[in-house]
């Protein structure tokens, strides 16, 4: 069973599962938190209270704490940060973009943050000569193409999602299934979500993040490299990675229970 609560102090919606430690689950770029309904039970199993988030202009949460200006990611984990008492701490876990929005929000808050898990995420999704990720040109068309078509921009994505898994289709089904179980996301909000996996680079503060954390990948995954692990952790050796050798770049929608075994001991260790 859930609990649906509209966050009091912003306008975020949150749908609750289970008693305990608060654990917050934060969605991907084009998702909501409808994607985690498998994975959420089975965390408040473990004994916490998990939040899944709706951020600003997707699934039940409106569009009018999108962030503004140039600093739209620290924005934006101030919007989620607002959803909690000062004295509430709290375990973060992102998967993508959300994985990019909760690591902003331990930067921002560490006193706040018991631990962290990024779910194949990056500290900087766009590619460059001398880091994996993203083709400028691919993050480029895909804001070309999102003004024109939106709806087609995120068939296209949802796609990629699963790419190299052997389950493709099945896990885009099931995302597609969760994802259209609420509203349409906010085209601003889509926009300003590609804006931040071009620009955000939070590689030069990682080495500022000294508390429990976990980076989760899928070796197959197109959107976060493999290459990526090697460098990340030199970047923050204090952090943990683990991979799952068959997973693309939704590790628990195709592998679940892989996924949930490596939260299972991470969280245990704490």
């Amino acid at each position: 069973m859930s609990e649906t609560l509209v966050s009091r102090r912003s306008h975020l919606q949150i749908d609750w599962y289970g008693a305990g430690p608060t654990l917050l689950l934060l969605h991907g770029w084009g998702m909501n938190g409808a994607v985690w309904r498998d994975l959420a039970p089975a965390l408040a199993d473990m004994g916490f209270r998990v939040g899944t988030v709706d951020l600003p202009g997707f699934g039940d949460s409106p569009g009018q704490d999108l962030p503004q200006g140039g600093e739209a990611l620290a924005s934006l984990a101030e919007v989620v940060w607002s959803a909690f008492p000062d004295n509430e701490p709290v375990h973060l876990l992102g998967w993508s973009l959300g994985g990019l929005v909760a690591t902003r929000m331990v930067l921002q808050a560490p006193s706040r943050t018991r631990s962290l898990v990024t779910l194949a995420s990056s500290p900087c999704f766009q590619g460059s000569a001398t880091w994996p990720g993203i083709a400028p040109a691919v993050l480029g068309q895909f804001r070309q193409q999102l003004a024109q078509d939106c709806d087609k921009t995120l068939s296209a994505f949802f796609a990629l999602q699963a790419m190299g898994s052997a389950t493709a289709r099945e896990d885009v089904r099931r995302l597609k299934r969760a994802v259209m179980s609420k509203p349409k996301p906010d085209p601003e909000a889509l926009d300003r979500g590609l804006g931040i996996l071009q620009e955000c680079d939070l590689r030069p503060q990682l080495a500022k993040l000294s508390g429990p954390w976990l980076r989760l990948y899928g070796r197959l995954d197109g959107l976060v490299p493999a290459r990526v692990i090697e460098q990340v952790d030199s970047l923050a050796p204090g952090s943990v990675s683990v991979q799952i050798e068959k997973a693309s770049h939704a590790p628990f929608i195709s592998h679940p229970e892989e996924t949930l075994a490596v939260l299972q001991r991470f969280y245990q260790g704490l």
